[in-house]
């Protein structure tokens, strides 16, 4: 473990020794996607740069939160991957990502955005109930950006790049789906002005559309809010 920055015997001074600076969560939030390389990893983090992105990935190294792999032929090249302890931090992001949901508002003039920040939001926060005895996958094409999201019996996955025999295409681009998820347009507006297209099972779209959707992702991540704030209440 790095040297501790606060020195102090509490789990969140402990926690923050690790995660408390600049970009690190956002890190963390790229490898949920899986092993990524490091040019992925700069096109997820508009901002950083590259002697910055280094630094952070050498820091949670060696804190175990990160490790590096060589992917086999014929990709043959280096990759970052969460370990089974930066794993267990990504889940511990829930609550936090849930409660920044609600603060999103609208997206201001030059925020930066990648479509698969809002995957990962759906991902996380998806109706699992919905998803009972679902066994299927739904691929997006998101202008250059490839995804698709594995629905195995209430588990939902994301998944970076294409998927095999998807039940359901959605091929869109980065503003349109930039409106969808920041609420300004819906899916169903977007398709009738031809900005999005789905092609597929219509009853896979339809299960998709419940599984998925906006309302019901913000409202998965109110109910942890709010579900924690009881909790405290009844400790109190």
């Amino acid at each position: 473990m790095s040297e501790h920055r606060y020195q102090q015997y509490c789990g969140a001074a402990r926690a923050l020794d690790v995660v408390g600076d600049r970009w690190t969560l956002l890190i963390v939030r790229e490898l949920l996607l899986g092993p990524r390389r490091f040019t992925d990893l700069l096109h997820g983090l508009p901002g950083i740069s590259r002697n910055l992105l280094t630094e952070r990935l050498r820091a949670l190294g060696r804190d175990g939160i990160v490790a590096r792999a060589e992917l086999p032929p014929p990709a043959a090249r280096q990759v970052y991957e969460l370990t089974e302890d930066g794993r267990d931090l990504a889940n511990a992001m829930i609550p936090l990502v849930a409660w920044g949901a609600r603060r999103l508002g609208t997206r201001a003039p030059g925020e930066s955005f990648r479509a698969h920040w809002a995957a990962l939001a759906m991902a996380t926060f998806a109706d699992t109930e919905a998803a009972d005895g679902v066994s299927e996958t739904y691929q997006y094409f998101v202008g250059r950006e490839a995804f698709h999201f594995v629905v195995d019996d209430g588990a939902i996955q994301l998944r970076y790049g294409r998927a095999e025999n998807p039940a359901v295409t959605v091929t869109t681009d980065d503003e349109t789906w930039a409106d969808i998820a920041s609420g300004q347009t819906t899916a169903y507006t977007a398709a009738d002005a031809g900005a999005l297209t789905l092609t597929g099972d219509p009853r896979a779209a339809k299960r998709l559309g419940k599984i998925l959707s906006r309302r019901r992702v913000l409202a998965t991540a109110e109910g942890i809010v709010t579900g924690a704030r009881r909790h405290d209440r009844r400790s109190a």
